[in-house]
């Protein structure tokens, strides 16, 4: 099993970019997890950020591996707790689908993309930067794999 984190935003910070590459690497025995960046729609005066959000849409859903299980990272979804998470990942191993995590523009996932989602993650009531949740779904995979290999990361 795989997994792809699908990113609506290019060119991460340096801080960012060293922090998923740190968890990508601890997780790569576990649950291989690639990054795609994908463009931003054009936004600014005159422009129409619906039509933005439905073109981000597209690339993001272009770039959803065939067959795998989507899974979009919304306010609005299931928040879990580490072990829960956990729990959710074993499910995911067991069914055997590779995995994309979806992450929207500023304003959100397109319609197209709340349609095609299997199922919708919640990090929190908070809102994060979208570079930042990069960061954080990563290191949350990568507790998740280490908890359900007893491995000593997850002290809680």
């Amino acid at each position: 099993m795989k997994a792809r984190l699908i990113a609506v935003g290019e060119g991460a910070p340096g801080w960012v970019a060293e922090g998923f590459a740190e968890y990508r690497k601890r997780l790569s025995h576990w649950l291989p997890l690639d990054l795609v960046e994908v463009a931003p729609g054009l936004r600014g005066k005159g422009r129409d950020p619906q039509r933005a959000m439905q073109e981000e849409g597209a690339r993001v859903l272009a770039a959803v591996p065939r067959g795998a299980r989507i899974v979009m990272l919304d306010g609005d979804g299931s928040a879990h707790s580490s072990e829960q998470l956990a729990a959710r990942l074993e499910r995911w191993r067991a069914n055997g689908q590779d995995l994309a995590f979806l992450i929207g523009g500023p304003e959100g996932h397109a319609a197209q993309v709340r349609d095609a989602a299997d199922e919708s993650w919640a990090l929190g009531p908070a809102t994060l930067p979208h570079m930042l949740v990069r960061l954080i779904v990563a290191e949350q995979l990568y507790r998740a794999a280490s908890i359900l290999a007893n491995h000593p990361y997850h002290r809680a």
